[in-house]
């Protein structure tokens, strides 16, 4: 991948920031809401997921990256928004950030052809915000890819060569 691509921003309030990514996706709503919701596919682009698809149901995350131990990866929480295939919402309860709530949601483009995907990260600190803002880039780089069917970025090489462009 050549460049950034669509870059995603940090805003702020106060002590707390957030992560607001738009991507076009050359596919429809239903495959991406797939890619996001359903355990092995988000497995191939992110890691090992659990969900259980309902409001109130238990989310679980194991990030595949970045690079640091695995019990410092664990994300949990729960599902606060479950309306297929629109949005998916639920708590980010992981021990290297504070506390927030992740947001995917989807919509129509406008020409008819793919999907919207807004993402947020509402609730981290400032730091930690600059910090995770390459990695969702990567991360959502390797969604894409996976719904092209195309190889799949390195997490770590892809954050290495996007981070630039978030100082």
């Amino acid at each position: 991948m050549a460049g950034p691509g669509p870059r995603g921003k940090v805003s702020s309030d106060g002590d707390r920031a957030t992560l607001t990514f738009v991507r076009r996706l050359d596919h429809p709503m239903a495959a991406v809401w797939r890619a996001l919701t359903d355990p092995a596919r988000r497995a191939v682009w992110f890691g090992p997921t659990t969900i259980d698809p309902r409001v109130g149901g238990a989310i679980a995350m194991d990030p595949e990256h970045p690079p640091i131990p695995a019990q410092a990866k664990r994300m949990t929480g729960r599902i606060l928004v479950w309306d297929p295939p629109y949005v998916l919402e639920h708590e980010w309860l992981q021990g290297i950030v504070e506390p927030g709530v992740v947001r995917y949601e989807l919509a129509p483009a406008p020409d008819g052809g793919g999907t919207i995907l807004t993402f947020t990260h509402r609730g981290l600190g400032l730091g930690n915000a600059r910090g995770f803002v390459a990695g969702t880039h990567a991360h959502l780089d390797r969604l894409a890819a996976h719904l092209d069917g195309e190889p799949l970025p390195a997490w770590e090489a892809r954050y290495a060569e996007v981070q630039p462009f978030y100082q």
